[in-house]
């Protein structure tokens, strides 16, 4: 896994998941990933209930802009996520 500065990680909450019930939670937080093409396309790139990154349409999330604290916290717990599942 890359190291990132924590500015780059951002963060968006779930506001409709009717077309993906499985993958996705409304009202919960999920890690974005940059990828302008997908927003020039108007979708965001988020990493979902399988852990794994997809595209979803960037209307289906309000991008939430949390205390640094915050982000850094969320950080690391998906980092460990990631290290448990692997």
């Amino acid at each position: 896994m890359t190291t990132r500065k924590l500015s780059a990680y951002r963060f968006a909450i779930c506001i409709d998941n009717a077309e993906y019930p499985a993958a996705l939670e409304t009202h919960k937080i999920y890690r974005v990933l940059m990828d302008k093409e997908a927003e020039r396309e108007g979708d965001l790139r988020v990493v979902d209930e399988s852990g794994e990154d997809y595209l979803y349409p960037a209307e289906y999330f309000v991008l939430v802009d949390l205390p640094r604290g915050t982000v850094r916290a969320l950080s690391k717990s998906f980092t460990r996520g990631f290290q448990q599942a692997g």
